[in-house]
């Protein structure tokens, strides 16, 4: 009996460094698959936005593409609008897009839109025609 209790005591002990040794590998994993990859995405990042200069292309965490006017070591300008600066901190800037990737302003209109007031008499045929679908509201008698 007193070797039964042995032999159980033994395989305690050897079930636990198992399971030491899966949590190391885990951890490990863990490491390798999530941790360190996206530190080097952050170092690329950081890399991009303190080497933006003015004239270059950019395209911002927020999906705007602009032009940088100037900037200081927290803050840039951006031009995303002839005429139209706005002041952003320099880790906004996502990455520096070239002028062929960059699409224009032509590229996203449509035709339709070029003509004065076409969105306009769009939208009032839009409002009249969802009030026609709607069934008449009752009146409440006073």
């Amino acid at each position: 009996m007193g070797t039964m209790i042995l032999a159980a005591g033994s395989t305690k002990s050897g079930s636990s460094a198992f399971t030491f040794i899966i949590l190391a590998v885990l951890v490990g994993l863990f490491y390798v698959l999530i941790m360190r990859p996206q530190r080097n995405r952050q170092r690329k990042a950081m890399q991009t936005q303190s080497q933006v200069m003015p004239g270059q292309r950019v395209r911002t965490t927020a999906g705007m593409y602009g032009t940088v006017i100037s900037g200081d070591d927290k803050d840039v300008v951006v031009e995303i609008a002839p005429g139209v600066q706005v002041t952003m901190l320099r880790r906004a800037i996502m990455e520096v897009v070239s002028d062929d990737s960059m699409p224009s302003h032509e590229d996203i209109v449509t035709g339709d839109a070029d003509e004065p007031g076409a969105e306009a008499e769009t939208a009032a045929e839009d409002e009249t025609d969802s009030h026609r679908d709607e069934p008449p509201r009752p009146t409440t008698g006073n």
